[in-house]
Protein backbone atom coordinates (compact mmCIF):
# COMPACT_ATOMS: atom_id res chain seq x y z
CA UNK A 1 0.00 0.00 0.00
CA UNK A 2 3.12 2.42 0.16
CA UNK A 3 1.36 4.04 -3.43
CA UNK A 4 -1.44 4.56 -1.65
CA UNK A 5 -3.36 1.43 -3.93
CA UNK A 6 -5.05 -1.13 -1.73
CA UNK A 7 -4.36 -4.10 -3.34
CA UNK A 8 -6.63 -6.18 -0.94
CA UNK A 9 -9.44 -4.45 -3.29
CA UNK A 10 -8.34 -4.92 -6.55
CA UNK A 11 -8.22 -8.53 -5.35
CA UNK A 12 -11.72 -8.58 -4.44
CA UNK A 13 -13.01 -6.76 -6.88
CA UNK A 14 -11.89 -9.58 -9.18
CA UNK A 15 -13.17 -12.47 -6.75
CA UNK A 16 -16.23 -10.87 -6.82
CA UNK A 17 -16.54 -9.37 -10.32
CA UNK A 18 -15.82 -13.24 -11.97
CA UNK A 19 -19.44 -14.24 -10.29
CA UNK A 20 -21.93 -15.20 -12.59
CA UNK A 21 -22.52 -12.90 -14.66
CA UNK A 22 -18.90 -12.08 -15.78
CA UNK A 23 -18.06 -15.98 -16.12
CA UNK A 24 -19.61 -15.96 -19.37
CA UNK A 25 -16.72 -14.11 -20.48
CA UNK A 26 -14.29 -16.70 -19.81
CA UNK A 27 -16.63 -19.22 -21.83
CA UNK A 28 -16.06 -17.07 -25.10
CA UNK A 29 -12.51 -17.00 -24.04
CA UNK A 30 -11.96 -20.69 -23.78
CA UNK A 31 -13.78 -21.24 -26.93
CA UNK A 32 -11.29 -18.63 -28.22
CA UNK A 33 -8.33 -20.25 -27.37
CA UNK A 34 -9.83 -24.00 -27.96
CA UNK A 35 -10.31 -22.49 -31.63
CA UNK A 36 -6.93 -21.05 -32.06
CA UNK A 37 -5.18 -24.59 -30.91
CA UNK A 38 -7.10 -26.86 -32.92
CA UNK A 39 -6.67 -24.84 -36.06
CA UNK A 40 -2.68 -24.58 -35.65
CA UNK A 41 -2.85 -28.36 -34.29
CA UNK A 42 -4.19 -29.36 -37.69
CA UNK A 43 -2.57 -27.17 -40.02
CA UNK A 44 0.68 -28.06 -38.05
CA UNK A 45 -0.02 -32.24 -38.63
CA UNK A 46 -1.31 -31.10 -42.40
CA UNK A 47 1.37 -28.73 -43.92
CA UNK A 48 5.63 -28.39 -44.05
CA UNK A 49 6.65 -25.21 -43.54
CA UNK A 50 6.23 -22.83 -45.68
CA UNK A 51 3.48 -25.25 -47.58
CA UNK A 52 0.50 -23.70 -49.51
CA UNK A 53 -2.89 -24.60 -50.07
CA UNK A 54 -4.64 -22.07 -52.35
CA UNK A 55 -8.56 -22.06 -50.70
CA UNK A 56 -9.18 -18.87 -52.91
CA UNK A 57 -7.48 -16.59 -55.36
CA UNK A 58 -6.59 -14.14 -52.28
CA UNK A 59 -6.25 -16.55 -49.92
CA UNK A 60 -3.86 -19.54 -48.87
CA UNK A 61 -3.52 -21.73 -46.17
CA UNK A 62 0.39 -21.80 -45.16
CA UNK A 63 2.24 -22.82 -42.17
CA UNK A 64 4.36 -20.61 -40.59
CA UNK A 65 6.58 -19.35 -37.52
CA UNK A 66 6.53 -16.46 -35.97
CA UNK A 67 9.15 -16.18 -32.82
CA UNK A 68 8.85 -12.34 -32.94
CA UNK A 69 5.74 -10.52 -32.52
CA UNK A 70 2.88 -8.97 -34.93
CA UNK A 71 4.40 -8.66 -38.34
CA UNK A 72 7.39 -10.76 -37.35
CA UNK A 73 8.63 -7.69 -35.46
CA UNK A 74 11.55 -8.62 -33.53
CA UNK A 75 11.62 -12.06 -35.10
CA UNK A 76 15.70 -12.35 -35.75
CA UNK A 77 16.00 -10.61 -32.63
CA UNK A 78 18.22 -13.70 -30.82
CA UNK A 79 16.09 -15.77 -28.66
CA UNK A 80 15.24 -13.34 -26.12
CA UNK A 81 12.46 -11.83 -27.76
CA UNK A 82 10.07 -15.41 -26.50
CA UNK A 83 10.42 -14.66 -23.16
CA UNK A 84 10.41 -10.95 -23.57
CA UNK A 85 6.45 -11.38 -25.62
CA UNK A 86 5.53 -14.26 -23.42
CA UNK A 87 6.06 -12.25 -19.92
CA UNK A 88 4.52 -8.85 -22.48
CA UNK A 89 0.96 -11.76 -23.27
CA UNK A 90 1.71 -12.57 -19.23
CA UNK A 91 0.92 -9.77 -17.71
CA UNK A 92 -1.84 -8.06 -20.48
CA UNK A 93 -3.93 -11.27 -19.43
CA UNK A 94 -3.58 -10.11 -15.89
CA UNK A 95 -4.81 -6.79 -16.45
CA UNK A 96 -7.62 -7.98 -19.00
CA UNK A 97 -8.67 -10.13 -15.77
CA UNK A 98 -9.06 -7.46 -13.50
CA UNK A 99 -10.59 -5.39 -16.07
CA UNK A 100 -13.37 -8.29 -16.54
CA UNK A 101 -13.92 -8.63 -13.31
CA UNK A 102 -15.15 -4.69 -13.25
CA UNK A 103 -17.74 -4.36 -15.81
CA UNK A 104 -21.03 -4.06 -14.90
CA UNK A 105 -23.62 -5.93 -16.40
CA UNK A 106 -23.90 -3.15 -18.82
CA UNK A 107 -20.92 -3.58 -20.92
CA UNK A 108 -21.30 -6.29 -22.76
CA UNK A 109 -19.87 -5.06 -25.60
CA UNK A 110 -16.52 -4.34 -23.80
CA UNK A 111 -16.71 -7.92 -22.11
CA UNK A 112 -16.91 -9.51 -25.61
CA UNK A 113 -13.92 -7.43 -26.84
CA UNK A 114 -11.73 -8.34 -23.82
CA UNK A 115 -12.59 -11.77 -24.08
CA UNK A 116 -11.49 -11.73 -27.23
CA UNK A 117 -8.42 -10.15 -26.40
CA UNK A 118 -7.58 -12.76 -23.65
CA UNK A 119 -8.35 -16.01 -25.60
CA UNK A 120 -5.71 -14.55 -28.38
CA UNK A 121 -3.32 -13.15 -26.06
CA UNK A 122 -3.30 -16.69 -24.25
CA UNK A 123 -3.78 -18.43 -27.27
CA UNK A 124 -0.20 -17.20 -28.54
CA UNK A 125 1.27 -17.04 -25.07
CA UNK A 126 0.74 -20.88 -25.18
CA UNK A 127 2.44 -21.34 -28.49
CA UNK A 128 5.52 -18.91 -27.46
CA UNK A 129 5.61 -20.97 -24.17
CA UNK A 130 5.29 -24.50 -25.00
CA UNK A 131 6.89 -24.41 -29.01
CA UNK A 132 8.87 -20.70 -28.72
CA UNK A 133 7.32 -19.16 -31.56
CA UNK A 134 3.66 -18.59 -32.95
CA UNK A 135 2.05 -20.59 -35.31
CA UNK A 136 0.63 -18.87 -38.18
CA UNK A 137 -1.48 -20.10 -40.87
CA UNK A 138 -3.92 -17.62 -42.53
CA UNK A 139 -2.41 -16.31 -45.66
CA UNK A 140 -4.35 -13.18 -47.54
CA UNK A 141 -2.96 -11.91 -50.55
CA UNK A 142 -3.54 -9.49 -53.79
CA UNK A 143 -1.02 -10.63 -56.71
CA UNK A 144 2.13 -10.98 -55.48
CA UNK A 145 1.40 -9.11 -52.39
CA UNK A 146 1.09 -11.41 -49.26
CA UNK A 147 -0.45 -10.05 -46.22
CA UNK A 148 1.83 -11.22 -42.89
CA UNK A 149 0.58 -14.83 -42.17
CA UNK A 150 -1.58 -14.91 -39.12
CA UNK A 151 -4.05 -17.38 -36.51
CA UNK A 152 -7.07 -17.00 -34.65
CA UNK A 153 -5.62 -15.71 -31.68
CA UNK A 154 -4.41 -12.64 -33.86
CA UNK A 155 -8.29 -12.43 -35.13
CA UNK A 156 -9.36 -12.24 -31.75
CA UNK A 157 -6.87 -9.60 -30.76
CA UNK A 158 -7.81 -7.71 -33.76
CA UNK A 159 -11.08 -8.08 -33.39
CA UNK A 160 -11.11 -7.22 -29.76
CA UNK A 161 -9.84 -3.92 -29.89
CA UNK A 162 -11.69 -3.31 -32.93
CA UNK A 163 -14.94 -3.54 -30.60
CA UNK A 164 -13.00 -1.76 -27.33
CA UNK A 165 -12.86 1.29 -29.90
CA UNK A 166 -16.37 1.03 -30.86
CA UNK A 167 -16.99 0.86 -27.36
CA UNK A 168 -15.14 4.01 -26.53
CA UNK A 169 -17.14 5.94 -29.68
CA UNK A 170 -20.58 4.26 -28.99
CA UNK A 171 -20.18 5.07 -24.83
CA UNK A 172 -18.34 8.20 -25.12
CA UNK A 173 -22.00 10.14 -24.34
CA UNK A 174 -23.08 8.09 -21.42
CA UNK A 175 -20.09 8.70 -18.87
CA UNK A 176 -22.59 9.48 -16.37
CA UNK A 177 -24.40 6.45 -17.16
CA UNK A 178 -21.02 4.18 -16.87
CA UNK A 179 -20.16 5.90 -13.54
CA UNK A 180 -23.51 4.93 -11.78
CA UNK A 181 -23.69 1.54 -12.57
CA UNK A 182 -20.41 1.19 -11.55
CA UNK A 183 -21.29 2.57 -8.33
CA UNK A 184 -24.13 -0.49 -7.90
CA UNK A 185 -21.54 -2.73 -9.23
CA UNK A 186 -19.26 -2.06 -6.71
Amino acid sequence: MRDGTDHGDQMSDVKKGLLPGQLIWLWLTGVVIALDQITKHMVVARFDLYERLEVMPFFNLTLAYNPGAAFSFLADAGGWQRWFFTAIALGASVVILIWLARLTAAEKLQGVALALILGGALGNFYDRLVLGHVVDFLDFYWGNSHFPAFNIADTAITIGAGLILLDMFLGAGNGAEKKEARKKHD
